[in-house]
């Protein structure tokens, strides 16, 4: 393997390392523990983290190989699992980690947290609480990217669950990128669960690709759980937006190896069948492609050490971080009467 090609693929690992650090330890801190230490296991106490925490731990990879093709300018948005698509896409780790804990130094003025992070400095334009929510948004930013005639090539790629294709928006966004040949990108994040019910048990047809191609958009399937596989397949989809080509959508398939939320044990869930899904953890499976391609496994430890570190620091700048003055909850509102924003 040439050298530029492994330095590609150590950054792909290295992504996936930050985001699986990062959702470790804020897994942790909403449940009362805290750990400040790069191996220090929970330590029992108050959450530090409040409010629903929707973790994407063993969705890595789908994250990693379509951010490692946008740039800055590039608008994205996410759903209400969106911290390795925020990371991803350039988003300070500390930043965020100061959002999540609610904390005034936070993206949002600790307004937003892990639901409504945001980081519009880097393009990220928000997740949402709202299935669905986000793709319209990012069809908007799509136009608006047409409108002032391009932008030197950017585009706008929404993040979205695989229960997100039974809701109107999803039809409603795909008409609308292909009526007009929008700079978008369709990433259908398809982890075979909707909140606690099978997705499968209540989708008809052929799923996110199938619906996008009766709609004229581009679609192509890969799968979720291989990160050199989802690079692999986005640049070309990416390439082929900014040339001008039209929309397109990208349906990874992967798997959540979390509940639907941090505190749910999802006991809804056959152990049986999380337990096969764990025998295809994309950080493992691109750990033993990068051994057999030449790798140095020292190198390869270092990194997931230095990403267990970096969120170690977070963590603890978080915690010593001031909170938010009483004064700032009247800001960022509009007033009902005459409109005005404050």
């Amino acid at each position: 393997m040439t050298a530029p090609a492994m330095d590609a693929r150590l950054a792909l690992f290295r992504q996936m390392c930050r985001i699986r650090a990062f959702e470790d330890a804020a897994e942790v801190a909403s449940q009362g523990g805290v750990s400040f230490g790069a191996t220090a296991g929970p330590v029992t106490g108050a959450a530090k983290v409040r409010g629903p925490l929707h973790l994407s731990t063993g969705q890595e990879a789908v994250a990693a190989g379509v951010c490692a093709h946008l740039l800055k300018s590039d608008y994205l948005t996410s759903t209400h699992r969106g911290h390795g698509h925020t990371l991803a896409k350039g988003a300070d780790l500390t930043g965020m980690m100061h959002e999540l804990f609610g904390k005034a130094s936070g993206f949002c003025g600790g307004k937003g947290g892990s639901m409504h992070i945001a980081d519009f400095s880097v393009g990220m334009l928000g997740a949402n609480g709202v299935v669905a929510a986000g793709i319209p948004i990012a069809v908007g930013a799509a136009h608006s990217i047409r409108i002032q005639g391009g932008q030197a090539g950017a585009i706008a790629v929404s993040f979205f669950g695989d229960g997100a294709i039974n809701r109107g928006p999803f039809a409603e966004s795909l008409n609308w990128a292909a009526a007009f040949k929008l700079p978008m990108l369709f990433v259908c994040e398809d982890n075979q669960w909707s909140a606690t019910t099978k997705t499968a048990a209540m989708s008809a047809g052929g799923g996110a690709a199938a619906r996008a191609q009766a709609h004229g958009v581009k679609a192509l399937q890969v799968d979720g759980n291989d990160v050199f596989a989802v690079s692999e397949a986005a640049g070309p989809l990416i390439a082929g937006i900014r040339r001008g080509e039209g929309p397109a959508l990208l349906h990874a398939r992967t798997y959540r190896f979390k509940g639907h939320v941090s505190v749910d044990p999802a006991t809804y869930r056959d152990p049986a069948e999380l337990q096969e899904a764990l025998k295809g953890d994309p950080i493992a499976a691109a750990r033993r492609r990068l051994l057999d391609g030449g790798a140095d496994a020292a190198v390869l430890e270092q990194i997931a050490t230095q990403a267990r570190e970096e969120v170690a620091a977070a963590l603890a700048s978080a915690d010593a971080a001031p909170w938010p003055q009483a004064g700032a909850a009247f800001t960022d509102i509009q007033d009902s009467g005459a409109g005005r924003w404050h």
